[in-house]
């Protein structure tokens, strides 16, 4: 697995490229990158060394990565107009998407690949936990900050590794899994796939890849090891109690019945998460008992139903993006904070998904009692002519709701009548949050 060598970035702050770029600084490649903005993750790759540029011209880019041999990566979201990315494609240099780079650094391990619409990050982020808690040889790439680590990289070598098996831009076909799991399957990335027909061939073709066992939710159409929440399949939960902090279960297998598991995290879609990750292991060969008693103490992930208190109100932070990972938060909400009066500051994500599920958005951001719109964060995108978020906020018939702008949360949640308040999107508006916790010295639960 170990390549040194001389690697740019551009996009190097995303948070899939950037834990490629440390795990290639960690096995002694020299390594930079540009990305349009600083932030948090940019912080962090600094802090470890790397060289950051914020400039997208060719002067910017340090002269030894302008040398011959320098190997370019790039995250599909750069436009194709970027200079730097232009300027290495025009000048005879090996330019490469990230889902290349990652399919070649785990080709010779055995591979966890998690794919799906939805729960990717927490299942990946579960199963490292899981074969952290076991002392396995593994690397994991993973999708968000894992608390526990305080990273998006774990690199505790490379018998094993973890990635998540991304769709967009039909990344996740670069991969050669040993073992992988689809937990969900719902239309998304229509500007990539334009039906769910097509986003459906993709996964089919991502399971084909796998060269030994496939797990798939149950209800997904494609063959394999089913799993499921309280359904029976190859791999479920019964029992379930709600405590303080998550859940307890019983865990069945194909063959065995874990009593009593403990796992701390709350939402009924996060525990669905932590039974992938468990049967994955099981699929694998891999004793449960220590691994499964680990659940107890997982720590989540930074902007994964995060929970904590501003200016007297219960905050809930999650990168909820899509009408049904909104509806899960909500019903998360509803099953712990019953008698909580409930407001939503959500930030649309990309032009095209905001045309695409109009709808939809607005029948689940109209379950909450009141409803805060930031304008839609546009990423890789330009503008749609007629589409904001006033086209979703027209939709909706709440009494109360509102266009805010992001860096607003505090005037929202001081002014408002709610006294709880679930910040979603994926976005920057996770930024505009780390400000006010660091204002209010908050420390997560």
């Amino acid at each position: 697995m170990k390549i040194i060598d001389r690697y740019y970035f551009i996009g190097i702050g995303g948070i899939g490229m950037s834990s490629l770029a440390k795990y290639l600084l960690d096995i002694g490649s020299i390594v930079s990158g540009y990305d349009k903005t600083n932030g948090s993750i940019t912080d962090m790759l600094i802090k470890n060394g790397i060289q950051v540029i914020f400039k997208d011209s060719i002067e910017s880019i340090p002269k030894k990565f302008k040398l011959k041999g320098t190997k370019v990566i790039y995250t599909p979201a750069i436009p194709n107009d970027n200079i730097q990315l232009n300027y290495f494609r025009n000048n005879g240099f090996e330019v490469r998407k990230r889902s290349y780079l990652l399919g070649k650094l785990t080709k010779d391990s055995k591979l966890f690949a998690v794919a799906g619409t939805h729960g990717k990050t927490t299942t990946s982020t579960i199963l490292s936990h899981m074969c952290n808690s076991i002392q396995l040889k593994f690397t994991a790439f993973l999708g968000g900050i894992a608390n526990g680590f305080n990273s998006n990289l774990i690199n505790n070598g490379s018998e094993f590794s973890i990635v998540e098996a991304d769709e967009y831009d039909r990344s996740f076909l670069e991969l050669n899994p040993t073992i992988s799991c689809i937990t969900s399957m719902d239309s998304d990335h229509l500007d990539i796939y334009e039906n769910k027909s097509n986003l459906v061939k993709a996964f089919k073709e991502f399971s084909k890849k796998t060269k030994k066992h496939l797990l798939v939710a149950k209800g997904v159409p494609i063959k394999g090891n089913t799993f499921s929440l309280n359904q029976k399949a190859d791999y479920y939960a019964s029992n379930i109690l709600e405590k303080n902090l998550g859940y307890e279960f019983d865990f069945h297998t194909p063959s065995k019945i874990y009593n009593k598991i403990k796992f701390n995290l709350i939402g009924r879609h996060n525990l669905s998460n932590a039974i992938a990750a468990a049967a994955m292991l099981d699929l694998a060969n891999i004793p449960l008992d220590h691994a499964l008693n680990s659940l107890k103490d997982f720590k989540g992930l930074k902007r994964r139903i995060e929970i904590f208190e501003i200016l007297g109100s219960v905050v809930i932070d999650d990168y909820a993006h899509h009408p049904i990972e909104i509806d899960s938060i909500f019903k998360t909400i509803e099953e712990r904070y019953s008698n909580k009066r409930k407001a939503v500051i959500f930030q649309p994500h990309l032009f095209s998904r905001t045309r695409d599920f109009l709808n939809q958005f607005a029948d689940s951001l109209s379950q909450f009692d009141e409803v805060y719109l930031t304008e839609i964060y546009p990423a890789r995108e330009k503008p749609i002519a007629g589409i904001n978020s006033k086209k979703i906020i027209d939709k909706i018939d709440n009494q109360i709701k509102k266009i805010v702008f992001k860096d607003g949360i505090e005037k929202t949640i001081k002014e408002s009548k709610a006294n709880l308040f679930a910040v979603l999107g994926a976005g920057d508006i996770g930024d505009e949050l780390e400000k006010l916790k660091i204002k209010y010295k908050v420390y997560e639960n």
